[in-house]
């Protein structure tokens, strides 16, 4: 969160004399979204006065996630405010370059392992025996047991599908047929 809050005070401005009292409003509305003031990498103002008789100020901030090490602190480009009276803040953050594929189980919606796996549910949670709940340990055990059939029957219906930057959640047999009909005929209206 960054902004020109508008706000003079002694801990991000050290020039100035005063402590606001505003500010705590401030920082508790940032700390409610798990943020806090960033450190400045360099003490210069922000904001820079057009008359000699405002002295120029610290009051543009950026809160940045609480407790996040790779990414606490900011710096402020005094050089680049030219005509405006302000100065740009940045962060740095830096970006791995990596290709993350992950692989998952899945049931194609409409499909004939969907409607297996159903009737395979409910065929098993039609032989569990829910005839003595009488305390808690049968509960768990008819739990544990509807959980296992559950996780059973999914494993023998699902597949392994592998995601990856190109996977698209969308993406349906009826798109394939489609495609494929597309590149048969190269006709526009296919």
């Amino acid at each position: 969160m960054t902004s020109d809050f508008n706000i003079r005070n002694n801990i991000w401005g050290l020039s100035f004399p005063h402590y606001s009292i505003i500010s705590d409003d401030l920082m508790t509305i940032a700390d409610s979204f798990n943020l806090e003031l960033s450190f400045l990498t360099n003490h210069v103002s922000t904001r820079y006065s057009d008359s000699n008789s405002r002295s120029n100020s610290v009051i543009n901030l950026m809160f940045l996630q609480s407790g996040l090490t790779e990414l606490n602190n900011h710096q402020i480009h005094p050089d680049l405010h030219l005509s405006l009276d302000h100065a740009p803040l940045s962060v740095t953050i830096t970006i791995e370059h990596k290709n993350i594929n992950e692989v998952k189980y899945s049931i194609a919606k409409n499909s004939k392992e969907e409607a297996n796996f159903i009737k395979e549910v409910s065929i098993a949670t039609k032989k569990i025996d829910i005839s003595d709940l009488s305390n808690i340990s049968k509960l768990e055990e008819v739990v544990n047991l509807l959980t296992s059939s559950i996780n059973s029957v999914w494993n023998k219906n699902s597949k392994h599908v592998k995601i990856t930057k190109h996977s698209k959640s969308w993406w349906n047999k009826e798109c394939d047929h489609t495609l494929n009909n597309y590149r048969t005929t190269r006709s526009l209206e296919d």
